[in-house]
């Protein structure tokens, strides 16, 4: 996917983003991040209703309509007619947001969450998302922002979201840090990788293996490569340098991408280094290590080395797992 919209509708004009996907796929949470950016949402609408909604002078903030296959008068039709509408008036600069989902997906979560399907109430999921996905498959054709959520947590979901949507005035640019494995794949919406595998692994080190590169002893182990001080050095001076660039550009989030064979040592270390560096330098961060993600929390045996927040917190640790 392309970079977040960066033009902002003319005044006067109505801002107007309708999302919706199918059941299961993130819409509820979508409506949650956008609201959280300032939008003003409302989620469920009859179809009927929005054009009494939407009656009057543009709304001093943008809207956020979550439409819904369960409201009676909801078909693509109806959607569809809507969408040409308000393209024809211009009042209002509507986008259309569409969460997507895999199929084998959808009829995972709704197994594990034991809910019924609204369009098969009375049988297994499965035949549900087949109509459903078929239902709104002339919405997805006409969608301005796609979004794909098979892979995505909601932490995903709302960096995502927030690349393409974030209004709030004279903003930060924000940067969040991933940690990864390889192994795994590479996470959705980096902006720029590095890889981290060329520096001395601390997994052979029986001692530290179970420990993770939030640990003193190993960063301690993995900046006793020769290599490494230089390499964090260049990068965190050429993400310094490009920051600035990316606030002229309009750019609201970066989000940097550090991998390595088992996403537990080198990748998370640097994440936590570089993260420190640009806290210091005053850029809001987050940090997410997505493989200590996976595992059940539990404390580190040789404390957090990457709990400093720096600036009145800026460095902020986002759903940081436990280690094995």
């Amino acid at each position: 996917m392309a970079g977040a919209v960066d033009t902002a509708p003319d005044e006067g004009v109505q801002r107007l983003v309708l999302v919706t996907g199918p059941s299961g796929a993130g819409r509820s949470t979508a409506i949650d991040v956008l609201e959280d950016l300032g939008f003003e949402a409302i989620d469920n609408l009859p179809l009927s209703l929005i054009p009494r909604l939407l009656d009057g002078p543009a709304r001093p903030v943008p809207l956020a309509l979550g439409l819904d296959v369960r409201n009676r008068d909801f078909s693509a039709s109806n959607v569809i007619e809507l969408i040409d509408k308000l393209t024809r008036d211009p009042r209002y600069a509507p986008e259309v947001l569409f969460l997507d989902c895999a199929p084998e997906v959808l009829e995972r979560r709704y197994n594990e969450t034991r809910r019924r399907h609204p369009l098969a109430p009375d049988s297994a999921p499965a035949a549900g998302v087949t109509a459903e996905l078929d239902l709104l498959s002339p919405i997805r054709a006409r969608a301005d922002v796609l979004v794909d959520t098979s892979e995505l947590s909601p932490h995903d979901l709302k960096a995502e979201l927030t690349r393409w949507f974030d209004i709030r005035p004279n903003g930060r640019l924000s940067v969040s840090l991933h940690s990864f494995s390889y192994k795994r794949g590479v996470p959705r919406g980096i902006d720029m990788m590095f890889d981290c595998r060329f520096l001395t692994n601390p997994h052979w080190e029986p001692s530290l293996r179970p420990l993770t590169g939030r640990d003193a002893a190993v960063q301690d182990h993995v900046a006793g490569d020769s290599r490494f001080a230089d390499f964090l050095d260049r990068v965190c001076d050429m993400i310094l340098f490009l920051l600035p660039a990316y606030v002229e550009e309009g750019k609201s989030h970066l989000a940097v991408g550090f991998g390595c064979t088992g996403g537990q040592h080198r990748s998370v270390t640097l994440a936590e280094k570089v993260g420190l560096a640009l806290a210091k330098a005053g850029w809001p961060v987050s940090i997410r290590h997505r493989e200590l993600e996976r595992r059940s929390p539990a404390p580190s045996s040789a404390g957090d080395a990457g709990s400093v927040s720096p600036d009145g917190g800026r460095l902020r640790a986002v759903e940081r797992g436990g280690t094995r």
